[in-house]
């Protein structure tokens, strides 16, 4: 896969998913690799403050979901499609990748490890298992499908902490909020298929983010084989990634630190 210098001090590629989508990423750090999987209205770009902490000890593979930044957008959607893409840039990261999932992101993370990816230890951040997030999906679905994305995009965003400023910049992505809509479904944490997930997994949350968003990390690590749970204190949908980030290389390190002693 050719791949080409970006201003952000790694490199940019494209990977073909199995229905021949296009789906770029920037790759940039040294050492295992690890995924980033966005969630609703993120882009690889977005992810570059996260990687750029974790890129000291970690290949750091982000990558613009279907229908966002420099990816394809194939029809007709279908979540099977976007855990193709997932699994097309875990193959282009490298063997046994890790994975860390914002919001949604981190529901289509579980959702392709409990449909067979392999991959290595998985991390999530507040993965947004709630029946009134499920709810408000089905509205903005709604106005979608009266192609009214502004609306759609507002009432999105009504509790959001995402400053009113950069608003704009993520409007041409409301389309893709139907996607993640469908990846989230009706909201409810899915037992059967998460007993299905043998991976390492942290469940991580904000000490600040609304007691919903909290109880729905509980609840999910409650579910998952081989979970365990962290809240960051003072913080909330938008974690800060020099908070984050030494959280999730403490739970990455506990595994590959072994191997690599030896």
């Amino acid at each position: 896969m050719d791949e080409v210098s970006t201003t952000s001090g790694g490199v940019r590629g494209r990977v073909t998913s199995r229905d021949g989508t296009s789906i770029a990423y920037e790759r940039y750090g040294d050492g295992p690799p690890l995924v980033l999987v966005s969630g609703a209205l993120g882009t690889a770009a977005g992810e570059r403050p996260l990687g750029g902490s974790l890129a000291g000890r970690f290949s750091v593979v982000a990558y613009d979901r279907r229908g966002r930044g420099g990816s394809g957008d194939t029809r007709p959607y279908a979540v099977e499609r976007e855990i193709e893409d997932l699994a097309a840039v875990v193959g282009e990261a490298g063997p046994g990748a890790a994975l860390h999932g914002m919001g949604t992101g981190g529901v289509l993370a579980l959702a392709a490890v409990a449909a067979g990816l392999s991959t290595g230890p998985v991390s999530l951040y507040e993965p947004p298992y709630a029946a009134e997030v499920a709810e408000r999906g089905r509205q903005v679905a709604a106005l979608l499908g009266q192609g009214r994305r502004a609306a759609a995009l507002d009432l999105f965003l009504a509790d959001s902490t995402v400053p009113a400023e950069l608003r704009p910049g993520v409007a041409e992505l409301a389309h893709t909020l139907a996607y993640d809509i469908a990846v989230l479904g009706d909201g409810s944490v899915p037992e059967r298929l998460l007993a299905q997930v043998h991976a390492r997994v942290l469940v991580v949350d904000g000490g600040a983010s609304p007691v919903s968003a909290r109880q729905a990390a509980r609840a999910l690590t409650e579910v998952l084989p081989r979970a365990r749970h962290r809240t960051l204190t003072g913080q909330t949908q938008e974690v800060a990634p020099h908070v984050l980030a030494p959280v999730l290389e403490e739970f990455l390190a506990d595994e590959r630190e072994p191997a690599e002693a030896g």
